[in-house]
């Protein structure tokens, strides 16, 4: 053989074995990643060609499937009060996808994850159609219904409420919602429909309750109440060493509380019951950033949640100067949280010091009714010790008693509470956030702690706080979760 001819037939068997390499990678190197691919137009064909398995609350599903036609994806999601359960459940949109639990848990629901293998050859031998399994969640269907319908006429907020002894998500509500049914095909309206929904200003697809963090204002004097009483230096009912006014370190600036309250040298307990930042500011300065970024890391700040849906990390700097630690100590300048984080305040103080971790996904059942999975309850930390809790409680249990929480008083329930009203905008140029952070105690435990955040656009300037908007939903809420039990 000539040279040319030598050098054309290595070039062609280089050609012939390059496509032999790249035929075995797409066949058995990627082959798991292209089957699953959502830009696979099979995958999406497979995962509407049966109904999908549905999300349970309290025994009954909350979502449903539709027959369709005109189109190769044979089925579409259906919702039972799509609004109030979308923050829970997410959408699976054939036109835009899927999220939160509809997306985290579509294995499960197609009947396609891999622990429904041995289901589905049986069911394939049997000649039974494929189905897919279920999802049982921790929710309470009167908690969460109490919680939006609070919600809904006051403009934007949400709502989140734990079970504290397990880390149970009992609600999870946010306002202004939407209704994942009006979108859940492939049509052009539908896809008209969430890019309507997308733009939207008021953001009805951020789920608040995980997505949005908005500083705490006065609900976070409990972290510092908690790390003031974790240092041993204080005490309930013990006078603290706060001068009225307080200029805090390093500037020429007073400390304000809000009205003529008495704030010079308050107890703990008069200082949370009426709301002294002068009291709080300083006790976070004296304790230093350290020892306030540690209690807030034990609460849960700084770090993403998983429920399994990601909530945002809340937020409480560690490299702040003794002024800024005084103002984040009090949850201004620039402390940020989510509700999910102010009610696992609420319920590590009310589970005596323990913060178990939150969780809203209880059960995975095979289309049987088989438990695939079930979710045990987890200590996620220990914030302050069973004593400092339970002084903590009494004190937050004077707040609804005779401070500014009144309006959350639950008859025949023990009820501990911190109202806040949180500045919105440079300068507190916008209106305040109100916030309400509680639990409930009946005769057989703690059911049911929750964080209440509301912004109310509507109302008047001076009719906005924590325990005039915030605490009567917060109420509501622990009444059903006390009233289902």
């Amino acid at each position: 053989m000539n040279k040319p001819l030598r050098r054309i037939a290595i070039f062609c068997g280089l050609l012939i074995l390059t496509l032999l390499i790249r035929d075995n990678w797409l066949q058995y190197v990627k082959a798991d990643q292209l089957a699953s691919d959502d830009d696979n137009r099979r995958v999406i064909i497979a995962r509407y060609s049966t109904p999908r398995g549905d999300i349970v609350v309290d025994g009954k599903s909350i979502t449903g499937s539709k027959a369709t036609s005109g189109t190769d994806l044979k089925y579409k999601r259906t919702w039972k009060d799509g609004p109030m359960w979308s923050p829970v459940t997410g959408y699976a949109s054939q036109v835009v996808g899927a999220s939160q639990i509809e997306n985290l848990e579509d294995g499960i629901l197609t009947g396609n994850d891999d622990r429904l293998f041995f289901r589905n050859t049986l069911d394939m031998v049997t000649g039974k159609k494929k189905e897919g399994g279920n999802v049982v969640t921790t929710l309470n269907a009167a908690a969460q219904k109490a919680a939006y319908d609070g919600l809904k006429n006051r403009g934007k907020g949400a709502v989140a409420a734990i079970e504290p002894s397990t880390g149970k998500i009992l609600a999870l509500a946010s306002t202004p919602s939407y209704d994942p049914s009006s979108f859940a095909g492939n049509s052009t309206a539908d896809g008209e429909t969430f890019a309507k929904l997308d733009k939207d200003k008021d953001k009805p697809l951020l789920n608040r309750a995980l997505r949005e963090t908005y500083p705490p204002g006065s609900t976070f004097k409990l972290v510092t109440a908690a790390a003031a009483l974790e240092s041993g230096d204080y005490a309930p009912d013990k006078k603290t060493q706060t001068p009225l006014p307080w200029t805090m370190p390093g500037t020429t600036t007073p400390l304000k509380n809000e009205g003529n309250i008495p704030c010079e040298d308050a107890t703990l307990r008069v200082a949370l019951k009426v709301s002294c930042n002068t009291v709080f500011g300083k006790i976070g300065s004296d304790l230093g950033n350290d020892k306030m970024v540690e209690e807030a890391e034990k609460f849960g700040f700084n770090k993403e949640q998983f429920v399994p849906v990601r909530s945002n990390a809340s937020n409480f700097d560690d490299n702040m100067n003794p002024s800024q630690t005084a103002l984040s100590s009090i949850g201004q300048y620039n402390t940020a949280a989510t509700p999910l984080q102010m009610a696992m305040v609420a319920s590590a103080i009310a589970n005596d010091g323990t913060l178990m971790e939150p969780y809203m996904v209880d059960e995975l059942k095979a289309s049987n009714l088989d438990t695939i999975e079930k979710t045990e309850p987890k200590e996620l930390s220990k914030p302050l010790s069973e004593e400092n809790a339970q002084n903590l409680q009494s004190m937050m249990e004077t707040v609804v008693n005779e401070g500014t929480g009144q309006n959350a008083r639950i008859p025949g329930a023990t009820v501990g509470g911190k109202t806040g009203t949180a500045q919105h905008g440079v300068d507190n140029s916008e209106k305040p956030y109100a916030w309400f952070v509680s639990y409930a105690k009946t005769s057989s435990g703690f059911p049911v702690a929750v964080a209440v955040v509301v912004e109310d656009s509507e109302a008047s300037r001076q009719d906005i706080s924590g325990g005039g908007l915030a605490a009567p939903i917060a109420k509501s809420v622990m009444e059903a979760v006390i009233n289902s039990k």
